[in-house]
C-alpha cells in the first residue's frame, strides 16, 4: 500500500475515502503501525463509540493538540464520538496508544495507555459490544 492510497468504506450508501495523513506531513521518524493499516484495509473504521478519523480531522486535531499539549508530539487516529477522548500515537513511544482527553488542561489530558494498537482495538470493540 502506498502512502497516499485511499482506503474505501461505505457511509450512507456511498463510498468515501478514509485516508491517513501522508508520511511527509507526519513528524520525522513516525510510521503508522501495520496493525492500523490492516484494520483500514479491512474497512474497519467505525466501532459505534470510536471511529477512525479522516485526514482533514487528523490535521486539525494535530494542530490543536500542539497548542494545548506543547510538550508532547501526538498523532491522533481515532476519536470517541460521545466525549473528547482521542486515540493517539506519540512520537518515540512505538506502537503504544495514548488515550487523550482533548481540551483538558495540560498535564491532566492522559486517560489511558495501551501497549499496542491491537490492545486499543480490543478495548474499542469491547466498548462497542457493551454499549447500550
Amino acid at each position: 500500500m502506498t502512502e497516499r492510497e485511499a482506503l474505501k468504506t461505505i457511509e450512507n450508501g456511498k463510498y468515501m475515502d478514509i485516508q491517513l495523513i501522508d508520511y511527509s506531513e507526519l513528524p520525522k521518524g513516525f510510521y503508522y503501525p501495520e496493525s492500523l493499516l490492516k484494520v483500514l484495509r479491512l474497512n474497519l473504521v467505525d466501532f459505534e463509540l470510536w471511529y477512525i478519523m479522516k485526514s482533514n480531522d487528523i490535521q486539525q486535531r494535530i494542530k490543536g493538540m500542539q497548542v494545548r499539549y506543547p510538550n508532547r508530539i501526538l498523532i491522533p487516529f481515532a476519536r470517541r464520538g460521545d466525549n473528547d477522548d482521542v486515540a493517539c500515537f506519540e512520537l518515540n513511544k512505538g506502537e503504544e496508544v495514548q488515550i487523550i482527553h482533548d481540551f483538558a488542561s495540560s498535564g491532566y489530558e492522559q486517560r489511558n495507555t495501551y501497549k499496542s494498537f491491537w490492545d486499543w482495538f480490543r478495548y474499542a470493540i469491547e466498548e462497542m459490544i457493551n454499549f447500550d
